[in-house]
């Protein structure tokens, strides 16, 4: 099992940014790739990001490329999303994930997520 917590996320106007921590526990976090989602009300949960266990791949949404950056840190068992010139359409719940592989992210564990509203 894999405990994953979300933190970072709140209230910033357009242009500005964010950074969403996600805190992995459990068995060891290296060994998964990691990655973020998001839900936007109304809307189906999609993929934003996704980052390798020894982060030598890395995957972005095309509504992200360019604004938003994920990395992690082993050691502490954290992967982080960097999320700069924010877009309102970028509101919604983020939820990390974790998985054996980028493409298996949405079939892995899941944290419970944390809301960004990005204000116009």
């Amino acid at each position: 099992q894999v405990q994953l917590v979300e933190s970072g996320g709140g209230l910033v106007q357009a242009g500005g940014s964010l950074r969403l921590s996600c805190e992995a526990s459990g068995r060891t976090f290296s060994s998964y790739d990691m990655g973020f989602f998001r839900q936007a009300p109304g809307k189906e949960r999609e993929f934003v990001v996704g980052i390798s266990w020894s982060a030598n791949y890395t995957r972005y949404a095309e509504s992200v490329k360019g604004r938003f950056t994920i990395s992690r840190d082993n050691a502490k068992n954290t992967v982080y999303l960097q999320m700069n010139s924010l877009k309102p359409e970028d509101t919604g719940v983020y939820y990390c994930a974790a998985a054996m592989s980028v493409a298996a992210l949405n079939m892995g564990y899941w944290g419970k997520g944390t809301l960004v509203t990005v204000s116009s």
